[in-house]
């Protein structure tokens, strides 16, 4: 099988793309070759029986010329592609469609956000499939919509003993952009909160500020730690190669997520696979956390209710949070490991699975 792979970047060490690398791998394990278009590619990231075309330029309009343009030379190659599959980009799955699907050839995105747009919209008119991970992260409907769960390389995250921390304290941890629809407002409040109810927790955040807005929120909750007396409790800090990931889980106790809802935020699973127990706010997490003995969901943006989670983990023995967290890692496993993920997104691409698969 061969497949056309799009996708934004090629880093292993990007903060937010970096796990792509791990999907192209499992997929390249299965095909007999995988054509990996992207932006950029970085070093020597992309395993065996792979090929990459970059089509990186100064415009969005220069963009979508080379993008069509190394394409249309896949297409033209003997035999053609089996699909083309487009990562997290609507733009590049309606280009795609228009090129390939008149071909005979399957077009694929694979999309996991909480945002409706209307290149979404028209990228759902005209793919044959999206893939997601389950029925509610995606803001679409309809038969073309295909759940295959996500797509963690467990191996990257050893479930065990957390790194030697302070006695008594609970480190919780936030791995995101510092955007307001991540609700760490909220987060930090609920660690004030948490703290006057004699619970030791403190507060760490890693993640990118790199848009307006996003650094705009990340000074608003710099105020917020300052007007609740948190300095040295929160840490603001900045975002962390992809790589480093697996070690700042480790340092941690707890993994707090207080997304928007409807998005199903790939950090949560990863935290999961490292064996850390979670506390979450969006309801389609129910499956993943629920069922272990203490309750791992509160309601999004209700900083009370996280507290109340936070003291509760805090009040529980480290054998205890070992055993919550093993349970979720086996989870994680079972039905969202980087090779479920290939194994059902190659499915979709030979045309063997729909909606109620």
């Amino acid at each position: 099988m061969r497949i056309v792979f799009v996708t934004q970047k090629v880093d292993r060490d990007h903060p937010l793309l970096g796990a792509t690398v791990a999907k192209i791998r499992a997929l390249a394990e299965r095909c007999d070759e995988v054509v990996v278009l992207a932006d950029s590619v970085v070093g020597n990231d992309l395993p065996e029986r792979c090929r990459a075309h970059e089509f990186a330029a100064q415009t969005q309009v220069g963009r979508g010329a080379r993008f069509a343009a190394a394409l249309a030379r896949e297409l033209a190659r003997r035999p053609r592609p089996d699909a083309v599959v487009a990562h997290m980009c609507p733009i590049y799955a309606v280009l795609g469609a228009l090129l390939a699907r008149p071909l005979g050839v399957r077009v694929v995105l694979w999309y996991t956000h909480w945002k409706r747009t209307p290149t979404l919209v028209a990228a759902g008119r005209l793919v044959d499939s999206i893939v997601t991970v389950d029925r509610a992260s995606v803001p679409l409907r309809g038969s073309k919509i295909v759940p295959i769960g996500h797509g963690i390389d467990v191996s990257d995250f050893v479930s065990g003993d957390r790194a030697a921390g302070e006695e008594g304290v609970l480190n919780a941890l936030v791995l995101g952009r510092y955007a307001a629809s991540k609700g760490i407002a909220t987060i930090v409040e609920a660690t004030a909160i948490a703290r006057q109810a004699g619970a030791d927790v403190r507060l760490a955040c890693h993640g990118p500020d790199g848009t307006d807005g996003d650094a705009g929120e990340r000074g608003r909750l710099h105020a917020l730690v300052a007007s609740l007396g948190l300095e040295g409790v929160v840490d603001l800090a900045g975002s962390i190669a992809r790589t480093a990931v697996p070690d700042v889980l480790r340092s941690a106790d707890v993994l707090v997520n207080n997304t928007h809802a409807g998005s199903r935020d790939k950090v949560v699973f990863e935290a999961c696979a490292a064996g850390l127990p979670v506390l979450a706010a969006n309801p389609p997490f129910a499956d993943l956390l629920g069922d272990v003995g203490v309750t791992l969901l509160f309601d999004r943006e209700d900083a009370d209710g996280l507290a109340s989670g936070l003291v509760s983990l805090a009040g529980l023995p480290s054998p205890e949070r070992r055993r919550i967290g093993a349970e979720l890692r086996q989870r994680v496993v079972e039905r969202h490991s980087v090779e479920s993920w290939a194994d059902g997104l190659l499915r979709v691409c030979r045309g063997e699975a729909n909606a109620s698969s």
